[in-house]
Formats: C-alpha cells, structure tokens, sequence
C-alpha cells in the first residue's frame, strides 16, 4: 500500500469512528470515506479492528515520543519523573481525541472495550513501552520494580481522572487548574519517595 493511500484510509476511518464509535463504523463507510471500494479496503486490511489498532499504535507511538521527549536531558529521577508524567498528562490534555481513542469512547461512553486479546496485546504493550520513562524514572528513585509500577499506575489514574473532569469541564466545580492539580499530585509522591528513602539510610 503507497503511504498516501494508507495516509488516506486511516484519516478515513478515523472519521468515522469518531462520529460511530467502533461498534458503528464498518470498512464500507470507512472505504466510501476514503474513496475506495470495500474490495481494495479489505485487500489491505482484514477488519476495523485492525485499522483501529493501527490508529491507536500512531497515537500511542506519539505518546511516547512526547514523553522521551518531555524528560530528555534531565539528570536527576526526580526531574525526569515529573517531567515524564507532565509530559502524558500534556500530550492527552491537548489531544482529547487521542484520549478518547485510547479508551474507546468515540461514539459509545465510558464501558469495557477492547480489540480482541491479539490486538490488546500489542496495544498494551506499546501503552507500557510509552510509560517506561516514567516507570524507569521511579526505578533510578531507588522504588521496586513493583513499586514502580504501582507509582506508574498511579500517576496514570490520576492524570486520567484530572483529564476526564477537564475535558468534560468539571474540573470548574472546584476552581481549579487540572495542570496545577497534576503537578501538586506528583509533588507529594516525590515528597512521600524522599521521606522514606531518608529513613532508610
């Protein structure tokens, strides 16, 4: 497939799911969307499910990219490890579609969803590859793997939660900024990490 082609179809589909969800669009739509017909869309891919989960790998590639990005040349955790969940909690706050891509929501609300166990495989496992900085950050703070991962999970939920009542404007029942919000959450797991690694010592 040419890239301007492939450029074309996943504009496309992403049209329609936007304005069907997953559930409604179908491949006719996405082809007709497109320009082309059924036959040359299924030459080149299967299902929507498997053009969904492309457009969710750019998104989440991009996610990444923000986030290496958001914390590169940082030399201490600490910096990196804000900068890192910053850097997600930025990327979705401008790209709410994103968002909801992420969490299928086009269309269908907030409910159980996903691709089927090959695709969310592979989906998840490039969600955990574009957190990495955040969790290798909480690493080199001196945590567990495993608390690592659970402070990684954490600020994940938490920046989900300011995002959604941002978004959903809610956030303006308690007169605050989602961003301010964002950075005092993460002031006090850091604070919480040094108390304890003075301890330690």
């Amino acid at each position: 497939m040419s890239e301007h082609k492939r450029e074309l179809i996943l504009a496309a589909a992403r049209e329609i799911f936007e304005a069907e969800g997953l559930e409604g669009a179908s491949l006719r739509a996405i082809a007709a969307r497109a320009g082309y017909t059924p036959a040359a869309l299924y030459f080149h891919f299967p299902s929507k499910e498997a053009i969904y989960a492309e457009l969710l790998l750019i998104s989440l590639s991009a996610l990444g990219d923000a986030i290496r990005q958001a914390a590169s040349g940082l030399a201490a955790p600490q910096e990196q490890l804000r900068a890192a969940a910053m850097g997600f909690f930025s990327f979705y706050f401008a790209r709410p579609r994103d968002l909801d891509l992420g969490f299928y929501l086009f269309h269908g609300g907030m409910r159980p969803a996903g691709l089927g166990p090959d695709y969310d495989e592979v989906l998840n496992a490039a969600l955990t590859a574009a957190l990495s900085p955040i969790t290798e950050a909480a690493e080199a703070l001196g945590t567990s793997v495993t608390e690592a991962n659970m402070l990684t999970a954490d600020i994940f939920a938490h920046a989900v939660g300011l995002l959604l009542l941002a978004h959903t404007r809610r956030i303006r029942l308690f007169g605050a900024a989602p961003q301010s919000l964002m950075e005092a959450h993460l002031d006090d797991r850091l604070s919480k990490i040094g108390e304890r690694r003075r301890r330690e010592v």
